[in-house]
């Protein structure tokens, strides 16, 4: 048995904004990717995803909701029977490797499933997007449902708020200088814990404040800047995005970052932002110039993402 394909996620802009209602875009990064599959010989990370798979099962059967049904007697069969979830995604890294798990989950046992093939209305996007949450909020407690969205959709999704999502048309790629870029922090980043932080960095009214009016104001400019391809503009406000996080979420920026953060502000060589929840794993980069984006960050693990 081997299941279909789903891939890794991107949110290229939005992290932590959309928790509070405000814009963002995810885009599939098909460079990653996980299949369901089934071995008589688990070992190793087979036997850690399997048994994974296991609590997953055990949380779809609590799960007190209309939403959705699963064959959860076909999913214990086959979990018995040493399925596991392949994949290519590197975990904690803020590329959703727990959402294309759940994407696959719900489409091999969801009853009724929603199918990528009919006409994805607002309703049924927002109503795939809750029964997401839901499953996904085995790994990290809270979930926009976003990740797995992404990846059993396999298609750049834009979030206007909590309860307003659709499919976005971005520009195609070009052939061109500028790029966006992952940067490697080598260090394994945690969800919940960066997501905690945050929450009790919104008790504080002046937080609060910057939030709604530099963060999300200037995540929501990147966006338009984005799709509708204004690369000008973009780059400025990226600039200015990047300043935002460097004051306000020094601690989801690895500490080994904070100079290298500072670095592309200052030299207009490459700006980055955060990747998922931070803490670790990618760092998100943009830059006008990809060659000398590398030779500045010669000492680091780059992988090109989108060209401009």
């Amino acid at each position: 048995m081997k299941g279909p394909l789903f891939y890794a996620k991107i949110l290229l802009f939005g992290e932590y904004g959309i928790i509070k209602d405000s814009k963002g875009l995810a885009i599939p990064f098909n460079a990653y990717r996980g299949a369901l599959k089934t071995s008589s010989d688990l070992s190793g990370n087979r036997k850690v995803s399997n048994e994974n798979l296991g609590r997953l099962c055990n949380h779809l059967s609590a799960l007190k909701t209309d939403l959705v049904t699963f064959n959860l007697k076909d999913l214990k069969t086959d979990i018995e029977n040493g399925m596991y979830f392949d994949s290519s995604i590197p975990q904690g890294y803020g590329v959703g490797s727990s959402g294309a798990l759940v994407a696959s989950i719900y489409d091999k046992y969801a009853a009724d499933k929603i199918t990528v093939l009919e006409n994805l209305t607002r309703e049924k996007l927002l109503k795939l997007k809750q029964i997401f949450s839901l499953m996904e909020s085995f790994f990290h407690g809270k979930s926009s449902g976003l990740d797995p969205l992404n990846s059993y959709l396999s298609l750049p999704i834009l979030i206007n708020s909590k309860d307003n999502v659709e499919p976005a048309g971005i520009p195609s790629q070009k052939q061109g200088k500028g790029a966006v870029f992952l940067l490697d922090s080598e260090q394994i980043g945690e969800t919940e814990p960066m997501v905690n932080i945050f929450m009790n960095k919104m008790k504080n009214e002046g937080f609060r404040k910057m939030i709604s009016e530099e963060f999300a104001t200037t995540t929501d400019a990147c966006i338009e800047d984005f799709l509708g391809g204004n690369v000008k503009s973009l780059f400025g406000n990226v600039k200015s995005l990047s300043k935002i996080v460097l004051k306000n979420f020094k601690p989801m920026i690895p500490d080994a970052f904070h100079k290298v953060w500072e670095n592309g502000i200052k030299t207009n060589d490459y700006y980055l932002k955060l990747c998922g929840s931070g803490g670790g794993g990618y760092i998100l980069g943009f830059t006008e110039d990809y060659e000398k984006a590398q030779k500045s960050l010669k000492d680091y693990k780059l992988e090109l993402v989108y060209r401009f």
